[in-house]
């Protein structure tokens, strides 16, 4: 179990973008309220080159931090040995103020799934996820920060609820939290429960970055709503709500506004970082 308190790197309580490269140019010229910038660690793990170079350029004005996608934390099997000696390889030289991951899983053997899929909540998904978490902060050297997800089923076979098991491991192993009220508002929404009572219930006190973004709308075969978590549009009212209803319980944190798919121009993007900085400047004045 990591100690915590030994690892003070730290974000900046201030709007955060996943970082394009097509806003190298913009975003150096006129950042806004923007103060640190997420890279997908899985785009970063090359020699060099441009996507290097340009991060080297943007670290001396931007925090970074790096979002992992591929090492399939709550998956059965052991992790990926050459996955994560490049995880630590990346983070070496980017030395950035946060490292976080998905609780989620997606290999199965040799094979790498396209997607983050879900687990159940048991004491034996708890001690194997607990264990992973536990390797990777041993070979980084530094507290992770652990994703909640966004759900479409519940599995009959959980034992506890999702709040329960990330406070359960945060307990164990001394990581963070992510908190992900887009992911929040899609698995009350899908699930039927409140996202307000979800987040009253969140291991709180370990929340190190709050996620904001986009989500699609459809339904189910009964014509029930079902949202999808997509990251290829604005935010939606009700999520950025929930981003106050959550920063009232928090206090001022690193809010990231995700946009990965059809990504805008920078001016629709940054107008989306202007909105987190109202929210942040709303709860410090009020």
């Amino acid at each position: 179990m990591l100690d915590a308190t030994q690892d003070a790197r730290r974000l900046p309580a201030a709007p955060g973008v996943g970082y394009k490269a097509q806003h190298f140019t913009d975003l150096r010229a006129d950042p806004g309220p923007v103060k640190w910038l997420e890279i997908h660690a899985e785009n970063y793990m090359g020699d060099g080159g441009r996507p290097h170079a340009q991060l080297r350029a943007l670290r001396p004005d931007f925090a970074m931090s790096v979002h992992g996608v591929g090492l399939s934390i709550g998956g059965e099997d052991p992790l990926n040995t050459d996955h994560l000696t490049r995880l630590k390889t990346l983070v070496d030289w980017l030395e950035p103020a946060s490292f976080s991951e998905h609780l989620a899983w997606s290999t199965h053997g040799a094979e790498f799934l396209d997607d983050l899929l879900p687990l159940p909540y048991t004491d034996a998904t708890l001690t194997r996820v607990a264990e992973h978490i536990d390797q990777v902060q041993d070979v980084l050297g530094r507290q992770m920060l652990l994703e909640n997800p966004s759900s479409y089923l519940a599995f009959e076979e959980s034992t506890m609820s999702e709040t329960e098991f990330l406070s359960e491991l945060v307990r164990k192993t001394g990581c963070g939290m992510l908190l992900d009220v887009n992911n929040v508002f899609i698995s009350a929404t899908n699930l039927g429960y409140t996202p307000q009572g979800y987040l009253d219930t969140y291991p709180l006190s370990a929340v190190r970055e709050i996620h904001v973004g986009g989500h699609a709308e459809d339904a189910d075969e009964h014509g029930s709503p079902l949202l999808i978590d997509s990251h290829g549009c604005e935010t939606a009212d009700p999520v950025w709500a929930l981003l106050e209803y959550a920063l009232a319980l928090t206090g001022p944190a690193p809010v990231l506004v995700e946009w990965d798919n059809d990504v805008p121009d920078w001016a629709t993007l940054r107008a989306e970082a202007d909105r987190a900085a109202q929210a942040l400047t709303a709860h410090v004045s009020g």
